[in-house]
């Protein structure tokens, strides 16, 4: 193919040709190139050497970023913010508006069928648990309704039930064949007891190796067997398109601060007639028709669960990240995402005493999160040099995930890095490059453990003003997140 050829005039009246390549030989796009703007990218941190660095935010799977359309959208929404649903003035009116608009933008972006509910919640936690409340007990016993779970999720898609309902935890397989297998087999087994499951509860995407389940196998399997399915969506939401109605997922959570909306609302959508039975999540104002000292007329639909004054602003602001996520091409997205992955893969792999853990070697399409360990080197230790000496912030820990962390050998936790729309190719190197630093010539500050938690000993980078720490990271929330063994509340 020829190149093509340019003629222009210059000031002085010659003419200047140049030669640009064809359209064909045009360098593709960089699959590793950011594809949303997130607020905070050019955030500087500093460093214990005294040198100022961009943050490297690899633990966007813990909490995202704002997108910066969101933070713009919320800046838009604030001067109208007012009471909603019961309020006359004008800006209520407004409010309740950008509100209910929100809820059906929510519903849309995951393909809620006409007839599902979709109620605005504060995280996956809390969707989780408010669905946990509605789970038909046995109507012949009045026994608490089966779940059937699986120990790879996320402690929020395992405690409700167990707390809620009569659960089952089922120990993964080392394929995911064998899982697929042992999950028919599970149900199989209830139905023909006489006890079957009612609801079988699965991620769509692990928040420890981002490998999944083949979703319509599963709900094949649930729906086979007469029980429905539940999926923690935390963190596929973010990363995949997924519709309720092609699908036939009978109900999806998720978060909004995984979403890049972190601004306090999650979300459960699905089918409404067990949400307009259940016992209402909340007793308060909003959630009643009617009350008088002695009974209770309660709602049916959304306002059921959502007594007190709904996060008007956390609605708008997931809303607004949904729109956003919507409007980039699928496939542009798991190109990127796949991209950094197996960048993050490779380069952690090609470095001596590091493993990248997996649950299934025969999972595909992971979403981009990997955890890993350092042969020698504590975890907490590993996520400290790497913000102290170099500015990338990951998780580590057994991350809410401890049945799982536990049956896969690293009850001692691990390392996290995850990735997201904002997330460009430059920071993966970095992470490469540093863990292969620590590996060859070992962390250059000191660093010790205070109440449980990696600190830097006298470390000397400042603090933000008017922040009240009186040490970067040896603060008194370490002696709680010892006591939670590192199961960190924004990690739900």
């Amino acid at each position: 193919m020829t190149a093509a050829t340019d003629t222009t005039t210059t000031p002085g009246g010659s003419a200047r040709t140049s030669t640009a390549p064809a359209p064909a030989e045009r360098a593709a796009p960089d699959p590793t190139a950011p594809l949303l703007p997130v607020v905070g990218h050019d955030t500087l941190v500093p460093l214990v050497d005294g040198r100022q660095v961009t943050y490297s935010n690899l633990d966007v799977a813990a909490s995202a970023p704002a997108l910066e359309s969101v933070a713009e959208r919320v800046a838009e929404t604030l001067p109208l913010y007012a009471s909603v649903h019961r309020g006359a003035g004008y800006l209520s009116q407004v409010s309740t508006a950008l509100y209910e608009a929100s809820r059906r933008a929510i519903g849309d972006f995951v393909g809620a069928r006409a007839e599902d509910l979709t109620l605005i919640t504060r995280n996956t936690t809390d969707s989780l648990n408010l669905l946990a409340g509605c789970v038909p007990a046995d109507p012949a016993t009045g026994a608490p309704g089966r779940v059937l779970v699986l120990d790879v999720e996320h402690h929020a898609n395992l405690l409700p039930w167990q707390r809620l309902t009569d659960a089952t935890v089922l120990t993964g397989g080392t394929t995911v064949a064998d899982t697929l297998a042992q999950v028919r087999d599970e149900l199989a087994d209830g139905a023909g007891t006489g006890r079957p499951y009612v609801l079988l509860a699965v991620t769509g995407a692990s928040n420890v190796t981002g490998e999944s389940l083949p979703l319509a196998d599963l709900v094949g399997a649930a729906h086979e067997h007469g029980a429905r399915i539940v999926l923690d969506g935390a963190q596929l939401v973010p990363h995949r398109r997924i519709s309720l109605a092609d699908s036939g997922v009978d109900y999806l959570a998720f978060s909004g601060h995984k979403t890049y909306a972190p601004y306090g609302a999650g979300a459960l959508i699905g089918r409404r007639d067990w949400l307009d039975a259940g016992t209402p999540y909340l007793a308060g104002g909003g959630a009643v028709r009617r009350v008088r000292t002695g009974e209770t007329d309660w709602h049916d639909g959304p306002a059921r669960h959502e007594a007190g004054s709904p996060n008007v602003i956390g609605a708008v602001a997931l809303a607004a990240a949904c729109e956003a996520l919507a409007a980039l091409d699928p496939d542009l997205v798991r190109a990127h995402e796949g991209a950094l992955r197996r960048r993050l893969v490779s380069g952690l792999e090609s470095i001596d005493r590091v493993s990248v853990v997996r649950v299934w070697d025969d999972a595909v399409d992971p979403v981009g999160v990997v955890t890993f360990t350092v042969a020698g080197y504590d975890p907490g230790l590993v996520a400290a040099y790497l913000s102290a000496e170099h500015g990338i912030g990951v998780r580590d820990g057994r991350f809410c995930a401890h049945p799982l962390l536990g049956r896969l050998g690293f009850d001692a936790g691990a390392v996290r890095a995850s990735v997201g729309v904002g997330t460009a190719g430059e920071e993966v190197e970095r992470l490469v490059a540093a863990v292969r630093t620590l590996v060859t010539d070992g962390p250059q500050a000191q660093y010790d453990v205070v109440d449980g938690l990696w600190v830097v000993v006298d470390d000397p980078r400042p603090v933000p003003e008017g922040s009240g720490l009186a040490g970067l990271l040896a603060t008194a929330a370490a002696g709680y997140l010892a006591d939670v063994a590192v199961c960190l509340p924004d990690e739900v």
